[in-house]
């Protein structure tokens, strides 16, 4: 059941990529949308998931808020350190310091936070059926954000479209993956709060230090800034409708 429920999952996360790709011509708007979308994602939905399950304290701090300001500088120095490497090979200029090699790992940690969904899926379903629909249905709604944001992503850092849909494929087919996981092997929950308190770091630092401005360099617009207050607003109402 777990798995045939993930198959929804896999199909929002598709449709996500594909309305990515098909605005192309209003890139700033989707910029704004997807930098909205991942700090809704991991304010109002990974942070307070991460502090719930990973629990204990680290010298009085919580360990989920370390490994969130870790992530965070963690993508700091890799984005710093692969852009120092091509700025020394002569990529010099404003729109072609981007290193690939940022766009694939966001994007591949976003494949695994969708397989956790997939474990959450999974994991809800081996507890109580309608405990299992209900996480079902809030990883299927944010799913689409998923998709949105994984092709998004790939592609702004100069990533070619093949590579941005195969990242899109494996985030698709990751859920199933995740709760097919759960019939073999159960992830500990503080292990699955530290790592998304770790990926919600990360996920931060690309859409405040990387995605919004960019949406913001060249069309400076109202409309930008409206797209990124509707996709955290996005965020809320599926979090809201899953509580």
């Amino acid at each position: 059941m777990a798995v045939f429920v993930a198959l929804g999952a896999f199909l929002m996360t598709l449709a996500g990529g594909w309305t990515a790709q098909r605005v192309t011509d209003r890139r700033h708007l989707v910029l704004g949308l997807a930098g909205g979308l991942m700090l809704g994602v991991v304010g109002l939905d990974l942070l307070p998931e991460a502090l719930h399950a990973a629990g204990r304290d680290v010298f009085g701090v919580p360990a989920a808020l370390l490994l969130f300001v870790a992530g965070f500088l963690v993508a700091h120095l890799v984005e710093r350190l692969l852009a120092a490497r091509q700025a020394a090979h002569g990529g010099a200029e404003r729109h072609h310091h981007r290193a690939p090699e940022v766009g694939l790992t966001a994007a591949a940690a976003m494949v695994g936070h969708s397989a956790m969904d997939g474990v959450a899926i999974g994991a809800a379903f081996q507890v109580d059926h309608g405990m299992g629909v209900a996480v079902a249905l809030a990883v299927i709604a944010h799913d689409f954000a998923d998709g949105f944001n994984t092709f998004t992503i790939t592609s702004l850092y100069g990533n070619a479209r093949r590579k941005a849909v195969a990242m899109l494929v494996a985030d698709a087919l990751a859920p199933i993956a995740g709760a097919a996981a759960t019939t073999l092997v159960t992830i500990p929950e503080w292990f699955l709060g530290g790592y998304l308190g770790l990926f919600g770091g990360a996920l931060l630092y690309l859409a405040a230090a990387e995605i919004l401005p960019e949406a913001h360099h060249e069309h400076p617009a109202r409309s930008t800034l409206l797209c990124t207050v509707a996709g955290v607003a996005f965020i809320w109402m599926v979090v809201g409708l899953a509580a």
